[in-house]
């Protein structure tokens, strides 16, 4: 890898937030556009860094490639996750860097992160149907479908889809 994965720095949340929200907004995921109540949601770094752990891939030059907000079941960012379980969300990676594994270098810092938790079973995701690359990074490393968790954020829309990792 011609990268490294480490914690967010404060003086990167505004750069990691438009990094996030450039990867949604252009890859058509927010259903929305500019004007979906969840884009200030992913810009705000700060919150999530303060309420989460939000890790970045960043090459050896400083910049930044990627990022992924991770938690342990029952804290402020899980949407499904439950205690005993942990749960990342909003990864996203940088178009220029795409190809190069940042990707799945996050997710499996995720894997990590859940594995070195007390007590945690498994690690969980919720993600778009159209998401299919993420997809392809999730099977790859051995995640499966949680049919039985999938959910809409937002009544009326395509539910998200729930994966899960045993560990």
């Amino acid at each position: 890898m011609d990268f490294t994965i480490r914690a967010v720095r404060p003086e990167e949340y505004e750069e990691v937030g438009e990094l996030t929200a450039r990867a949604y907004l252009d890859d058509g995921h927010l259903t929305f556009g500019e004007d979906d109540d969840y884009l200030p949601v992913m810009k705000d770094v700060a919150r999530r860094a303060a309420e989460a752990e939000v890790l970045v891939a960043s090459d050896q030059d400083g910049a930044l490639l990627g990022a992924v907000t991770f938690t342990a079941g029952g804290g402020a960012w899980a949407d499904i996750a439950v205690p005993g379980e942990a749960e990342f969300r909003l990864l996203a990676v940088a178009h220029a860097a795409r190809g190069r594994g940042v990707g799945e270098a996050l997710v499996r810092a995720c894997v990590d992160r859940a594995r070195a938790l007390d007590g945690c079973a498994r690690l969980v995701l919720s993600t778009q149907d159209r998401m299919t690359t993420a997809h392809r990074i999730y099977g790859r490393l051995g995640f499966a479908r949680l049919p039985e968790r999938d959910w809409s954020p937002v009544p009326g829309l395509s539910p998200l889809l729930a994966f899960t990792l045993e560990l």
